[in-house]
């Protein structure tokens, strides 16, 4: 899961327009674990899926959390400085130095050709310049039927309108933040770039917060 937002990494590292640092340097649990890493794990469990890739694994909370819950979970994060935290708190797990540029057969060549039952993504797409990607790269790696289960900060017309009368939009888009969010999803946005690249949405899921001014949203699709 991605650091949060009150995170500013002094020294960013960019790796072809993208930030390849996002200021990694502890164990703890990012606080949007908080409320979305439960309700991916009932989404999980609903769907029977064993073996599942966390695309965008930052430290490795939640692999942790889904390997405890009886999950063959498989960490893949860009962060090196993630990948070195997430392997040091969580050695029953295996972490993978990948980002959702790179080539997903790599990964499977290093999982033997075994594809996973279903991917999370949590809070990650929102700070992706090619968003595209991260649903191309885990269609790539889920079997016939996978599932992907994708969070990102909720973007709805009650919500926007509240951030507006309170005068919150500065703090909300973070932009003085290295590696901060750059993409700002509604449910009808976020579900569109799913059903583009080959997956129908079965699941929508608020997550913090009140109905409709949730902090989080989570989509899932099943690949077709």
């Amino acid at each position: 899961m991605r650091a949060p937002a009150v995170r500013h990494p002094r020294s960013p590292v960019l790796k072809n327009e993208s930030i390849a640092a996002y200021g990694w340097d502890s164990s703890a649990r990012p606080e949007s674990c908080g409320y979305v890493a439960p309700i991916v794990l009932d989404i999980v469990h609903g769907l029977g899926a064993r073996r599942i890739l966390d695309l965008g694994c930052g430290n490795g909370e939640l692999c942790g959390l889904l390997a405890r819950a009886g999950c063959e979970v498989v960490g893949v994060e860009l962060d090196t400085a993630g990948v070195q935290l997430a392997r040091r708190t969580h050695p029953g797990v295996r972490f993978h130095n990948f980002g959702v540029q790179d080539d997903p057969r790599d990964l499977l060549a290093h999982e033997r050709g075994h594809r996973f039952e279903a991917v999370v993504s949590t809070e990650v797409i929102e700070h992706l310049f090619a968003p595209h990607l991260l649903v191309a790269y885990a269609r790539a790696v889920l079997v016939p039927g996978g599932s992907l289960v994708v969070s990102t900060p909720y973007h709805g017309y009650l919500k926007n309108l509240a951030l507006s009368l309170a005068g919150h939009w500065d703090r909300h888009h973070t932009p003085l933040w290295h590696g901060g969010h750059i993409k700002f999803w509604s449910r009808a946005t976020l579900t569109q770039l799913l059903t583009e690249h080959g997956f129908r949405v079965t699941g929508f899921r608020g997550a913090g917060r009140a109905p409709w001014l949730w902090k989080s949203m989570i989509l899932t699709g099943r690949a077709q």
